[in-house]
């Protein structure tokens, strides 16, 4: 059996990244250390696993969001951030669009895209099961909530 030995050069300077001794390694947040003062929208619970706010992050926000059954977020966009999801488990539901009339449906295993400045609403459709997914946006978590629209302006959506 033959060994390979792969060869890599480091371009540019990673040395923002550098702990207090001076060294530059992979940071890891423990279960149960995740960060918790992140923007919120309503009843969308952003919990933060790799952020600017406790590790040496600086263009991405990495997290996992969540909403109880038959909840859902405020009106909101993340303004020059690229968000990027996907489904751990649940029937999630995003509305865009003029007065939020038009939805995308996604259920485990889906990943989904929102461009920048888009305005949006994130549902759980389900009022039995939790809504759970994971996120990732660039440059931070850029939050900008928005003025609140009644439930039933919203497609086939209801509350537990």
């Amino acid at each position: 059996m033959s060994q390979t030995t792969t060869e890599y050069r480091l371009e540019g300077d990673n040395s923002i990244y550098a702990g207090p001794d001076g060294k530059v390694v992979p940071v890891v947040t423990r279960a149960g250390e995740e960060d918790t003062n992140t923007a919120q929208s309503g009843d969308a619970i952003r919990v933060s696993g790799v952020s600017i706010q406790h590790t040496p992050a600086t263009k991405i926000w990495f997290g996992q969001v969540s909403n109880t059954p038959g909840y859902r977020s405020l009106p909101h966009h993340h303004g020059e951030a690229e968000t990027g999801g996907y489904v751990l488990h649940g029937h999630g539901r995003i509305y865009f669009g003029e007065n939020y009339s038009e939805f995308i449906d996604m259920k485990a295993g889906d990943w989904v895209f929102v461009p920048p400045f888009m305005p949006h609403v994130e549902a759980n459709m389900s009022v039995t099961e939790e809504l759970v997914w994971l996120t990732a946006r660039t440059p931070e978590n850029l939050v900008v909530n928005l003025e609140d629209v009644p439930d039933e302006t919203l497609a086939d959506y209801r509350r537990a």
